[in-house]
């Protein structure tokens, strides 16, 4: 492949709702050289994440996304020239390269994959996806056998494995999402004790799955959702706050009439970042390599071809027309 063109797409101006592609600029630049103590990666995955909606709207865990930059983004790539001691020619690695074809790096937050590991795999169950979901679950949720745990945008990437695990906890699992499809691929493919489409009604659906309560709540959307959980909670509930993806895309985020019930039942709400958890990146990764090889945790691929569609692969987490994991293959 020559390595002459990058493109890159760039933030134009503030989204607003779902994303437009009049949001960026697919523009066209040189294919960086790496000076001492960095490399060059030929990017050939890029993971479609909800956070870059919040990256490209407001000031967050990390400042606001520039405008006129290239957006930023996760993804897997190999290294195809290098200045580096540590980062060989050939070598696959993954970090924040951004939404573009070619990235060159000093090796900050850059981490190198085994060579027989799947891009797919890198993004769907390692990293910070399965970190993610594996510390939300057990550092959090902090499920007990025979606990009941509900998951919410339960078909994403996160919300599928954290209930995969929550069974591997000995809970059970009921998982809400947003087609009966979905909810069918949460009972017959991942073992999800019971499935619920939140476009029915919710209330009424939880009082009938859950008829003793939930004790764990990994909560992905926030809103009307996490509302109607909070009336079912017991005493010492954990709710995980992962995501809001329901008010990512609102003007006016929606508020939470149910938060008494925390007083109620003395639970705990807690929010986290998988940020938190890089110097415990190795545990995840060996209770995930070792379930993934056992059969006990499954992943699917929402795979869409070519870095020109990436600003509507974003929009399939924002608007729920994907199943798992989001990824771009460049």
């Amino acid at each position: 492949m020559a390595l002459s063109v990058n493109r890159q797409w760039r933030l134009k101006r503030r989204p607003t709702g779902t994303f437009s592609e009049a949001d960026f600029e697919l523009a066209t630049a040189p294919v960086p050289e790496p000076d001492d103590g960095q490399f060059l990666v030929r990017i050939t995955h890029l993971s479609a994440d909800p956070t870059q909606r919040i990256w490209a709207h407001e000031d967050s865990y990390l400042p606001i996304q520039p405008i006129g930059e290239v957006m930023r983004g996760i993804g897997v790539g190999i290294v195809e020239r290098s200045r580096h001691p540590q980062f060989l020619v050939g070598t696959t690695v993954s970090g924040l390269f951004g939404v573009q074809a070619f990235a060159v790096s000093d090796g900050q937050m850059v981490n190198p994959l085994p060579p027989d590991l799947p891009p797919e795999a890198a993004l769907a169950v390692f990293g910070h996806i399965g970190m993610t979901a594996y510390f939300g679950v057990t550092d959090i949720g902090k499920p007990k056998p025979g606990e009941t745990m509900v998951v919410s945008g339960a078909a994403g990437a996160v919300g599928s494995l954290a209930g995969q695990i929550g069974k591997i906890m000995g809970c059970r699992v009921i998982g809400i999402a947003g087609t009966d499809e979905k909810c069918e691929w949460l009972r017959s493919e991942l073992g999800f004790d019971a499935a619920i489409n939140y476009r029915g009604n919710l209330s009424e659906a939880l009082r009938r799955q859950c008829p003793g309560g939930v004790d764990v709540y990994f909560d992905n959307t926030g809103g009307a959702i996490l509302d109607a959980v909070l009336e079912r909670i017991n005493l010492k509930a954990r709710i995980v706050l992962c995501g809001m993806i329901s008010d990512y895309t609102r003007q006016h985020a929606l508020g939470i009439t149910n938060l008494r019930y925390l007083i109620f039942k003395r639970a705990r709400i807690e929010g986290f970042l998988v940020l938190d958890y890089g110097p415990r990146a190795g545990e995840a990764m060996q209770a995930l390599g070792g379930w993934l090889q056992q059969g006990r945790v499954k992943y699917k691929v929402d795979q869409v071809q070519g870095l020109e569609n990436a600003i509507s692969a974003m929009n399939r987490l924002l608007t729920g027309a994907n199943t798992s994991k989001v990824i771009v293959r460049v």
